[in-house]
């Protein structure tokens, strides 16, 4: 088979249907988040359920994430976290917090979610200390300052991920002037050169086009 758009979602939904399954709680977060007339750039099922691996490897019990939108991603950490666990959720439009909160406490994890509306650049420094999972999948420009946060915030072996790193590619190119490409380049460089993190970042390709994600560690 080539490799072209379609055979790349081809397999992400082969991969999906096999290994994540339907589920009605999540497939009800998408749908109202459509009806919001909401972008669709959450999370694919498979990062969904990469995300909560990753939270439940971590045995992380208080979850950061920066960008809600429906809920889709919130909803699949809240429910790694546990009982006991936490997941505080930034989202800059009140619009969108809504729908996610209608969504997110239809799936039975209402309790262990707070979100925060505002700029997350306003919100981060009323925040306390001590999270174990930080996730980064909002306004790429501001990479390099959700980072500095996240090691602020976070703790030695805290585990940091930044969605959307691909950019189709354009991140080796060093003439692009997309603002999104600059700032996801910037976030990359910090975590290479920045003490704190240990990291590594795959790209990847499926229903969300070519694109990646970066694991950190704080260190």
């Amino acid at each position: 088979m080539d490799s072209t758009p379609g055979a790349w979602r081809a397999a992400d939904d082969f991969l999906a249907e096999t290994l994540v399954g339907h589920d009605p709680a999540l497939d009800a977060a998408l749908a109202a988040q459509q009806a919001a007339g909401m972008p669709a750039i959450e999370v694919a099922p498979v990062a969904g359920k990469l995300l909560n691996l990753l939270v439940r490897l971590a045995g992380a019990r208080r979850v950061l994430e920066i960008g809600t939108l429906g809920g889709y991603s919130t909803i699949w950490m809240a429910r790694a976290v546990g009982d006991q666990g936490r997941v505080v959720t930034i989202e800059a439009e009140a619009a969108h917090a809504a729908v996610a909160r209608t969504s997110i406490d239809a799936a039975g994890v209402g309790d262990r979610v707070d979100i925060r509306v505002g700029r997350a650049a306003d919100v981060l420094p009323t925040l306390v200390g001590g999270f174990d999972v930080v996730f980064i999948d909002a306004d790429k420009q501001s990479n390099t300052i959700y980072l500095d946060w996240a090691a602020k915030l976070g703790h030695p072996g805290t585990v940091v991920i930044v969605d959307n790193i691909g950019r189709e590619g354009e991140i080796a190119n060093p003439d692009s002037s997309d603002p999104m490409v600059i700032g996801t380049r910037d976030g990359l460089r910090m975590l290479g050169e920045d003490p704190r993190f240990d990291a590594t970042a795959l790209q990847t390709v499926g229903v969300k086009g070519w694109d990646g994600v970066a694991i950190a560690l704080l260190v």
